[in-house]
């Protein structure tokens, strides 16, 4: 028995011969049962502390999920356990208490301050960036995609430590983008005059993979109609350069990864709703999936509505 984070480095010869058994990451409820059942039971015993002694409330486990740790495993949550059930150990040593019991306000004196907030409400609410989701060997991640004009001659910049794949999705973009002007509502002097920047933050990851297509055609239509992209969602897929939406892998690692960061509802390729059953069924209930057969379907579901319209609709309600 022996485990992998990357398939693509075993030989193929050997693949054959495996049984190979995936496992995706957890869900935020799947990872407070555990702790419950097994790891805070287990950081007890690792500092000699019984359960009479010391406990952590289901609050603060949850507090630690959402605020502590951003993982497809649970191995960073065991041991921000393990820091909380040391500081009632250290209490209990030095006899100023002979019980503690860890609720979610302890948490931050305890493990100073959140360590992950919701970064997706605050970089997408100006137009230009978008949030997609990517596949990592340690599970999904949500990957940013941030996009900017600058004086220029009409050239595109791209920067971010992005692979050759990854560039050509970039490109097909901003193609796919260039067709849909009159769309979008813009003047092609406006390309001809600045130069378009597309940057992927976190730049000393290396990062590769066709995936992205989706986003960065947003990204790049958000900024040039000015429309921003809504804060609630997040989206995969390759890009033609017809416009068509193609199926990606990782769906599963991906949607939960979506579900950790707070986001309400995934864009997806149609041509992916085969790999919903992958994705676990309380991940299904909480999430909204839109299927993309097209990039003009990621238009229509992306954008937050135009100011007017958004002003237009409350009246009448009203």
């Amino acid at each position: 028995m022996a485990t992998a984070n990357v398939l693509e480095n075993i030989p193929g010869p050997l693949r054959d011969r495996m049984e190979i058994i995936e496992l995706p990451g957890y869900t935020a409820d799947e990872k407070l049962a555990i702790a419950q059942r097994y790891l805070v039971q287990r950081q007890l015993k690792a500092n000699g502390l019984t359960a009479e002694q010391a406990s952590v409330s289901e609050n603060a486990l949850k507090t630690v999920i959402d605020g502590y740790t951003r993982e497809a495993g649970v191995r960073n949550l065991e041991r921000e356990i393990g820091a909380l059930l040391r500081r009632a150990a250290m209490k209990i040593a030095e006899g100023t208490a002979t019980s503690v019991a860890i609720d979610a306000p302890d948490v931050p004196s305890i493990l100073g301050a959140r360590h992950f907030e919701n970064e997706v409400k605050l970089r997408t609410s100006v137009p230009g960036v978008a949030t997609g989701l990517a596949w990592t060997p340690v599970g999904g991640d949500i990957l940013f995609i941030e996009a900017s004009l600058v004086p220029g001659k009409g050239q595109l910049i791209l920067t971010g430590q992005l692979g050759d794949v990854m560039k050509e999705s970039a490109q097909a973009a901003v193609s796919l983008a260039k067709m849909r002007l009159e769309k979008l509502g813009v003047q092609r002097e406006l390309l001809e005059k600045n130069d378009l920047h597309i940057h992927l933050p976190a730049g000393a990851i290396p990062k590769d993979g066709p995936s992205a297509g989706v986003a960065m055609f947003l990204a790049v239509a958000s900024l040039l109609s000015g429309r921003t992209v809504r804060n609630d969602i997040a989206m995969t897929g390759e890009i033609s350069l017809r416009g068509l939406v193609l199926p990606i892998g990782g769906v599963k690692e991906k949607t939960l990864a979506a579900l950790r960061a707070g986001i309400e509802t995934v864009l997806l390729p149609a041509r992916n709703k085969k790999d919903l059953e992958e994705i676990p069924e309380k991940a299904r209930e909480k999430l909204k999936f839109v299927w993309l057969d097209n990039i003009d379907d990621a238009l229509a579901a992306g954008f937050d509505p135009p100011r007017e319209a958004a002003a237009d609709s409350h009246q009448h309600a009203a």
